[in-house]
């Protein structure tokens, strides 16, 4: 168990001799083996280890920080309370050895590691989130990439895709985004998906009563496409039974790489009213001439104009609204198309996400 703990004086060169003697009784009264590090003008690091590997690392700063990290190997309620009892006192001895003049206190919850169900994801801009995950509902490698369905008590089941958390069931926001925020009328038009492998998308826009959807997916493993990838089985609130079959009334999937459906479907001319491009986010990296998700974002966006009716409409997802150089960006690559485009922008909040999402 890791826990932060900060204190912060108002005493810009704080004694810090004098705070490692007022704490040092509380650890060794743990029975916990002291060492002790002395960096002239830079403060101290004591570590302080118990016989069952739990330790402690104290780091006093000469300007008054001081930092408590705790890494405890039990679990139980038990070892729970007796990290808090250390923590509070702790902190009454800080309080005592400044009379109370103590500007801030940061207590961090713990952080479990090495646990059976992972509850730690990152967001795209790198912030850490604990999920309130309970179960591992499905965890497979596919050719492409590696499948996990988690069950969160909030969200219901979140799809993550090699590491990124891609859709949960709380997340029909996203999706009514994607197709356009109940704007459009897909009644008797022609729309070309790409990606889409949770069927969010594919499920909601067949309910419009569209001429003919096709989605062209690569990631499902086609020894197991009778249950089309888990997103299917396991995530029936997002795509209901749309996914059971390759072909419906009026849908078809196509296991397929989406660059050589669209090369070809751009040779024999056939065009649609809507393409939603559901593949990738915009890339984090804001080196285009380096990062080769931005070469596949760009071709995935001239070719898909090519197959775009002259009135049709193009929709994709962006990223987290806090990478605003990486959107910035992508507004550029579309200045660059071999054709003139107009374009909108909207921002939505995506439940499982933890950000807002244009």
């Amino acid at each position: 168990r890791l826990i932060l703990y900060r204190h912060l004086t108002d005493t810009l060169t704080a004694d810090c001799n004098a705070v490692l003697k007022a704490l040092q009784p509380i650890f060794q009264e743990q029975g916990m083996t002291e060492t002790v590090h002395n960096w002239e003008d830079h403060g101290y690091l004591a570590t302080y280890v118990k016989k069952n590997g739990s330790f402690a690392n104290l780091r006093i700063h000469p300007h008054g920080l001081v930092l408590v990290d705790l890494q405890s190997y039990n679990d139980h309620m038990k070892g729970r309370e007796e990290v808090d009892q250390l923590l509070n006192k702790v902190e009454e001895r800080m309080k005592e050895l400044f009379h109370g003049n103590i500007k801030r206190v940061k207590r961090l919850p713990a952080i479990l590691r090495g646990g059976v169900i992972d509850r730690y994801w990152p967001t795209a801009d790198g912030r850490l989130v604990e999920y309130d995950i309970d179960e591992v509902v499905y965890d497979e490698d596919s050719p492409f990439q590696n499948i996990k369905i988690l069950h969160s008590k909030q969200f219901g089941n979140i799809l993550i895709l090699s590491g990124d958390v891609n859709l949960a069931e709380s997340d029909l926001a996203y999706t009514q985004a994607i197709m356009g925020s109940g704007k459009e009328d897909y009644t008797g038009k022609e729309v070309l998906i790409l990606g889409g492998g949770d069927g969010g998308i594919l499920y909601e826009i067949v309910k419009l009563k569209p001429k003919m959807v096709t989605m062209v997916e690569i990631s499902f493993d086609k020894q197991l496409v009778i249950q089309l990838s888990s997103s299917c089985k396991y995530m029936r609130k997002t795509c209901g039974d749309v996914l059971d079959n390759l072909k419906g009334e009026c849908y078809q999937v196509l296991i397929e790489d989406c660059i050589p459906v669209l090369k070809r479907y751009a040779k024999e001319g056939r065009m649609f009213d809507y393409v939603i491009n559901d593949l990738t986010a915009v890339p984090i990296s804001t080196s285009p001439e380096e990062d080769s998700t931005w070469e596949f974002l760009r071709l995935i966006l001239d070719l898909s104009m090519k197959v775009l009716k002259q009135d049709g409409k193009y929709f994709t997802q962006g990223n987290c609204i806090n990478l605003t150089d990486a959107l910035t960006l992508y507004e550029e690559q579309l200045s660059r198309l071999y054709c003139p485009v107009e374009f909108s922008k909207e921002t939505v909040c995506v439940p499982s996400y933890m950000e807002l999402y244009p």
